[in-house]
Parts: structure tokens; sequence; C-alpha cells
């Protein structure tokens, strides 16, 4: 079932695979075992139903039969923003794991139903055919490569393969929750027309990843600590793409007015979380906070001199390293000499 190119992939590195016990999870995990691909996995219990104790104990039970590492976590009980909290906190464990066990891909078992379903939210807000997109197969993480190998397969086919082969798998019940908006459009909308329109809607992501492919940069984002940089392009579309799959990474998902306001201000805060500054042939971005402190005369001369968003100044006075760092890339800017603080 998964393309040779990823099975290339797998073979050849340390696989990590977010389990759920779900049925998607479940045959990812089964299809692996089949192509003789080496990995281990990983499940998050968030304490919040009954049903996820069992879950947790197949995934034990799997591992142990395959010989395979079980990483789990109980995490602390969300009190609200369950999706988004839930999302973080899976990402930072599996990033964790992938730092500490040296994991080279993390596997997901995102499906057909997963992106359309995607798309259509997407669509229904406001963005373009770059955010609707969404999901690719491969997508390069600083130390990590996020690989999605069922993007081609929906849902039915899926649960065919593990009605097919009689392997047990678990449904989470609060899938049929459609006061969550995705599983309002998955019941409403991805699902019904996938199951009348599948081919037609697997070949029109086969154009859009062609199109995208045309339409952006191959962007590189470089990574220090929590401060994050690259070259801005020739194209505001691809930076501001850039951004919004860094800053996703890191936990946040740009909303459409930000999306707005990045295209026409020089600098922006977004979420309250961070600061997009582009600036002199770069795009920054770091920590927002909206703490005062005491800055040298000295420095604040420098920031002044170099013409320095103000925005960006409490970070960089807390941060001497990073500072230096700023003032190299400017270089190409200005004719203004560094010194140090």
């Amino acid at each position: 079932m998964i393309k040779p190119s990823s099975l290339n992939h797998l073979k050849t590195n340390k696989n990590l695979l977010a389990f759920s016990a779900g049925g998607d999870s479940t045959a990812l995990f089964f299809i692996l075992i089949e192509n003789n691909i080496q990995f281990d996995i990983a499940i998050v219990n968030y304490n919040i139903r009954e049903q996820s104790k069992e879950e947790v104990e197949y995934a034990q039970e799997l591992a142990e039969k395959y010989h395979l590492k079980c990483h789990l976590l109980n995490a602390q009980t969300i009190e609200k923003n369950m999706e988004a909290k839930a999302r973080a906190i899976r990402y930072d464990f599996f990033e964790e794991l992938i730092e500490e066990y040296n994991y080279q891909t993390l596997l997901t078992a995102h499906h057909l139903g997963d992106r359309f379903e995607w798309l259509l939210m997407q669509f229904c807000k406001g963005a373009g055919c770059a955010e609707m997109a969404g999901m690719q197969v491969f997508q390069k993480r600083d130390t990590y490569t996020l690989l999605r190998p069922l993007l081609d397969f929906d849902k039915k086919e899926l649960l065919e393969y593990l009605h097919k082969n009689d392997i047990q798998y678990f449904e989470d019940e609060t899938n049929f929750d459609e006061d969550i908006k995705r599983n309002e459009f998955r019941h409403n909308y991805s699902t019904p027309l996938i199951d009348k329109y599948r081919a037609g809607i697997k070949k029109s992501f086969e154009y859009l990843d062609e199109d995208v492919a045309t339409l952006l940069s191959d962007i590189e984002v470089t990574q220090i600590d929590d401060f994050s940089y690259f070259k801005a392009s020739h194209s505001k579309r691809s930076d501001i793409f850039a951004i919004d799959k860094h800053i996703k990474s890191l936990g946040h998902i740009i909303t459409a007015k930000e999306r707005g306001l990045l295209k026409v201000n020089a600098t922006t805060i977004v979420g309250r979380k961070f600061i997009v500054n582009f600036e002199r042939g770069y795009v920054f971005i770091i920590p927002y906070s909206n703490e005062k402190i005491v800055m040298h005369k000295r420095f604040k001369e420098e920031c002044r001199k170099l013409n320095i968003e103000p925005k960006l100044r409490t970070y960089f006075a807390q941060n001497e390293k990073i500072f230096l760092i700023f003032k190299e890339l400017m270089l190409h800017f200005s004719a203004i000499p560094i010194t140090t603080l």
C-alpha cells in the first residue's frame, strides 16, 4: 500500500510511529510490519476517556509481541482548548523522544479524509492553494522528517484492510462529536464527497501538489534556540507560507487575520506568542514578550544606529549571542561596524 519512495526512506532511517490504537494508526502499524520496516511506537494518554487505558494496554501488547519500544506519556488534564493543547503535548513528547533516541523519521497515519477535511475547512475560512493543499507526504523539520505515507488512502480503504486481516482497533467516541469542527466537516462534507468522488479528489491533490511546488520557493528556516530566521525570497507568498509552516511546528496555527497582517506589515505579533519581522532581506521569528526591562544606554544607542524595530529590542537585550548573530546578518545591508555589548 505504501509508495516505494516512502518505503525506501523508512528502510534507511530510525523510525517512530505516532500510535493511538485507532483504525488509522493501527492499519499503518501492520502495514509497516508487513513491509519489514523497523520502528518504535509512542502513545499519549490524555486521561479523558475510560477506554484510553485499554488503548494503552493494546499498544504495549503489540510492542511486546513485535519486539518494539512503546513510549508512553500520561498527560496532565487539559481544562480547555483541548484540540490545540493535545496537539502541542503530543508533538512535544514526540520531539523529546526523537532527540533522546535519535529517531530520524516521525510517522503519522493521516489519510486522504484528513487531508480533504483540512482543505474544506481552509477553503471555508479563506486560504490560498498552498494552505489548502495542507499535508504533504514528506515534510522536513529541523531534526527529523515527518512522514505521512497514507495520504493516498481514505478511511474506508484502511478499515477494509483491518477487517480483511481481522485486526483489532479502537474507535474514539469523540470522533462522533460534531461540536468539534473537524468532525462536523468530516461527517457532513468530506466523507460523503470522498465516497462519491474518491478518484477525482485524489487526482486533484496531485495537481495541487504540482501547483504548490511551482508557486512556492523551497525555504530553509534556521533555528538557534528560540530564534528563527530565513532569507526572504522574491515571493511574499512563499515567505508567509514558510512562516506559517514554521510557527505551526512550534504549536500555533496562524489565523487568516494574522496572515493578512503579514502581507502588509513589516512587523506582526502572532498569537501573542511570536514577533515576525521582515528586515532588510531577512525574515525573523522570535518569542513575543511585553515585559518592561531596563536597557543599557549603550545597547539602546546601538539599536538606534541599526534602526532595529523597537518590538525586537526586549528580546535582543536579554540574548546577547542572538543579537550578535542578528547584527552579522544586517552587515549585508548596513555599513555600521559590529561592536560587542
